[in-house]
């Protein structure tokens, strides 16, 4: 994946926007004043698809999603931002009970209609009473057309920009929406991420669809190595602009998604530098991510990639530790960094002076290495691990 491929383009206030559907934003006070509460109403059922995080400590939002997924169809989304809701016990899901209820009274639709999540800070209470006096607004307040840069607004938390991107699929419009800059290195989903489209898709096939979109794209990022509580990837389709080509949709979600997952790496906390990992030849593609991941969380080369340092030592180190069942021969293994190759070659100092140079001026760094043991390949993309991520994470709480 390279920045500045994508065929879909950054969400605007010219762009167009899917039909059937009408959002809703406002501000409940959570952390501050700015807006915490984004609701998406269809006008008619959807066929809806998700993947979640598989965290023992999923938060009440995640488990109530996974429970209405099995639906098949949803009609409205509600976001919290500012809070997780996460190991909040009983309560918490009698919180999220409470909401949902208002909400859906709002729309009149079932409670079993609704899609939710919550990001945030993990063991608070949610200000239910503040929260459901700003979803009783729901109904008087709903935008039509759909304000989508407001609710992707609506669902930050230390993210410093919005990220939503749209394009035309057929007669079709897709819409997707992502928030998260920390706690990522998705597992069967990510971050918190939204789809929205008028294209008539079937279920089943939106379902087969996202399920390998998001494995070709956000779990293949990583900022940090952790794993959210919250991490949910939800796609609607309202169906009101007719069929599509199912491989032109396909090709347009991967697009959307992959855009997306750029934007989360690039305003990752405390990001500089952003790095694609790729590795060929390995003995199978599983193996291929395993080692390409172990490169892509590595501290030691989050570090060398922030101070523009060509350390293939730390690269070696990554592969290395990775299980020992694989198939990885240092003597046949390959490594480049930059395109210039670095291990097993020899490299004078002239050369490593000269790819000092050119890591401290790319924006975007790779380095690709080469097992020689099979047709296995993936890529990984990370980003540096700065001072700054250090200073906002200390300090998340307080």
């Amino acid at each position: 994946m390279k920045p500045g491929a994508f065929l879909s383009r950054p969400l605007d206030a010219r762009s167009p926007v899917p039909q059937g559907f009408a959002t809703f934003v406002a501000s409940a006070g959570i952390r501050n004043h700015a807006r915490d509460i984004a609701v998406v109403h269809a006008d008619a059922p959807c066929a809806v698809a998700g993947v979640y995080t598989r965290s023992h400590f999923a938060g009440a939002a995640v488990r109530a999603s996974r429970t209405q997924l099995a639906k098949g169809s949803a009609r409205a989304l509600l976001v919290i931002s500012k809070n997780a809701n996460v190991a909040t016990g009983v309560q918490g899901e009698a919180d999220l009970d409470v909401l949902l209820e208002t909400l859906s009274q709002q729309l009149s639709i079932s409670r079993d209609d609704i899609q939710t999540a919550a990001t945030g800070v993990i063991g608070k209470r949610l200000p239910v009473g503040r929260i459901a006096a700003c979803l009783a607004q729901t109904r008087e307040r709903l935008s039509r057309p759909p304000d989508f840069l407001s609710f992707a607004e609506a669902i930050m938390t230390t993210d410093t920009t919005r990220k939503a991107v749209a394009m035309r699929v057929g007669k079709s419009v897709l819409v997707g929406i992502a928030k998260g800059v920390g706690m990522i290195e998705p597992d069967m989903a990510t971050l918190l991420v939204y789809f929205f489209t008028d294209a008539r898709i079937p279920q089943p096939a939106l379902q087969s669809m996202l399920t390998q979109v998001a494995d070709r794209t956000f779990n293949c990022i990583t900022i940090d190595s952790d794993t959210s509580t919250s991490d949910s990837c939800v796609a609607f389709s309202s169906g009101l602009a007719g069929p599509v080509e199912t491989n032109a949709f396909a090709d347009a979600l991967l697009d959307v998604a992959s855009h997306l997952a750029m934007l989360v790496l690039r305003d990752g906390e405390g990001v500089t530098k952003v790095f694609t990992t790729i590795v060929e030849h390995a003995e199978s593609d599983a193996v291929a991510r395993a080692v390409a991941k172990s490169i892509a969380n590595s501290p030691l080369v989050k570090t060398a990639i922030h101070g523009a340092d060509p350390n293939w030592g730390r690269v070696a180190m990554a592969i290395g530790k990775c299980d020992r069942k694989y198939q990885i021969d240092p003597q046949r293994t390959r490594i480049s960094i930059c395109g210039t190759c670095v291990y097993p070659a020899v490299i004078d100092e002239a050369t490593l002076s000269a790819l000092r140079g050119t890591m401290a001026a790319a924006e975007h760094i790779d380095i690709r290495v080469d097992l020689a043991a099979g047709h296995g390949r993936a890529e990984a993309w990370g980003c540096d691990l700065s001072p700054a991520y250090v200073a906002l994470n200390s300090h998340y709480t307080t």
